[in-house]
């Protein structure tokens, strides 16, 4: 295979299987070095395409295939004789993947998921693990670190997520960073997002005394207990050192898109290489009508007299049968547009997307209006909202394991935290008003509230409703001071 083809025989998910055997191995007689070099060689397919899938979305010159298509060939046998049309190649490139996957992420990450611990009022000892997870989200920017992840899971197919333990002001607290899809092995049993081990490696260099660099594959492998540090820096890999990680489960863990772990560019990649070439060519067609061929009817001239017709943009015509025109060919711009358009639709289409910027959503539509329009682009959020919560799951699973460490809760808690995901859609706030107050009664008033799409807390909005009753009753109190004054004292004044 070419290392310029992303692999389409098989998917991520089947070329994952191969790490399964590693898992009995490593239960039997531990992790060691010897294992790096074949764990790298199993997974240089999938790092392969991971690379290529990014630098697809980052429209890097070597990741498009129409920034790397090479020139009309040239005559094999005499590269001195060029073809008229080699001169124009336009390379057009239009970014659908790019988009499908920023409008996946604005679509459910552009309100943040909400991170919640059920029964605190009933249960007072979850307050404390309430607050640390406030603390945890501020201090980790997670709607900022869940927004990336999303996208590369998005991309790539699945993503790739760390925690660990840290120091503040000489406190350990619990942190998570996002790692790049490339660099991390799985060892799964069902899924990625609950691995049994996982091996991070990636390349850096190192300075001897002279301040020299030197290239350095670094290599971390996870358990559910140690963290094992290996060094390949003269051709064989040696252990450094290892520690505990300070959690119960291994932390180092990943998220799928879909079962088969495939990027949204993967089922769309060749119509949208079709519409590139399209695009490119008809762009080229109409630049090139500037190197349409002069003919000259009854004119002889020498070469030199052309060139000099072509500096001065001048001809002198002798005789009255000299005439001269352009050879130039018809370009069908009815079918290029049209087949520009059945692409994008298809593209479109299969990529389960929606353009938010087209005129269907120029217009106050209903909430129903809406979902139909987005109806597909739901399912495929849907189905990736799934996997998000199993790998969220798993992730304060994890965590309440260091929390009850520190203190902050019991290692079981995990099961207490709720995640709330809300879509980012155009909001007709007339009709929400409306429905909430034809539900008025006939639901609780905590489902009411959740219906309302400005209302992101239910319980701090009852808590801020409760307290309003308390400051102005039924009615709103005076705005100032001036509205007390009774205007019966004017009169006896």
């Amino acid at each position: 295979m070419n290392v310029n083809q992303l692999n389409r025989k098989e998917t991520i998910a089947k070329r994952m299987q191969v790490f399964q055997p590693y898992i009995e191995y490593i239960d039997q007689f531990g992790f060691n070095e010897t294992l790096i070099p074949k764990l790298i060689a199993d997974h240089k397919s999938i790092k392969q395409d991971v690379q290529l899938l990014q630098k697809r979305y980052e429209v890097s010159s070597d990741g498009v295939p129409i920034l790397t298509r090479d020139p009309v060939p040239l005559d094999l046998e005499n590269d001195k004789v060029r073809r008229l049309d080699a001169l124009v190649n336009n390379k057009v490139n239009t970014a659908f993947d790019a988009d499908i996957v920023d409008t996946k992420v604005g679509y459910m990450y552009g309100i943040p998921v909400n991170y919640t611990v059920e029964g605190v009022r009933d249960e007072p000892r979850l307050q404390p693990l309430a607050t640390e997870i406030d603390n945890f989200r501020v201090r980790n920017a997670v709607a900022d670190k869940d927004a990336s992840l999303g996208k590369q899971t998005d991309i790539a197919g699945y993503g790739a997520r760390l925690a660990y333990v840290a120091l503040e002001n000489n406190k350990p607290v619990l942190r998570i960073m996002n790692v790049d899809t490339d660099e991390v092995i799985f060892l799964f049993e069902e899924t990625i997002a609950e691995p049994k081990y996982s091996m991070r490696y990636y390349d850096t260099f190192v300075l001897d005394q002279q301040a020299n660099k030197q290239t350095v594959t670094k290599v971390e492998f996870y358990d559910s207990n140690t963290i094992w540090y290996f060094d390949n820096l003269n051709g064989t890999f040696e252990l450094t050192g290892y520690q505990e990680h300070g959690f119960m489960y291994n932390p180092l863990f990943g998220m799928e898109n879909n079962d088969e772990m495939q990027g949204a560019a993967m089922r769309i990649m060749n119509l949208i290489d079709a519409y590139d070439r399209a695009l490119s060519d008809a762009s080229s067609e109409v630049e090139s009508m500037r190197l349409a061929l002069l003919i000259l009817h009854n004119i002889g001239l020498q070469p030199e007299e052309i060139q000099q017709m072509q500096k001065s943009g001048a001809l002198e015509i002798w005789g009255p049968d000299a005439k001269v025109s352009f050879l130039t060919k018809n370009v069908n711009d009815s079918m290029i547009e049209h087949l520009l358009e059945r692409l994008e639709k298809n593209i479109m289409r299969i990529g389960k997307s929606v353009d938010f910027t087209s005129e269907e959503f120029a217009s106050n539509l209903s909430g129903i209006a809406i979902l139909m329009k987005t109806m597909a682009l739901e399912h495929k959020a849907g189905t990736a909202e799934q996997k998000n919560r199993t790998t969220l799951q798993y992730q304060f699973k994890v965590l309440c394991s260091g929390w009850a460490r520190l203190g902050y809760c019991q290692p079981e808690d995990y099961l207490k935290v709720w995640f709330e995901f809300k879509r980012n859609l155009p909001k007709n706030l007339l009709e929400a008003a409306q429905t909430s107050q034809a539900l008025k009664g006939f639901v609780s008033e905590d489902t009411r509230l959740s219906l309302l799409p400005f209302v992101d807390d239910v319980a701090a909005e009852r808590e801020a409703m409760q307290e309003d009753l308390k400051i102005y009753g039924n009615d709103l109190g005076p705005l100032n001071e001036d509205d007390n004054d009774d205007p019966k004292d004017d009169d006896d004044t």
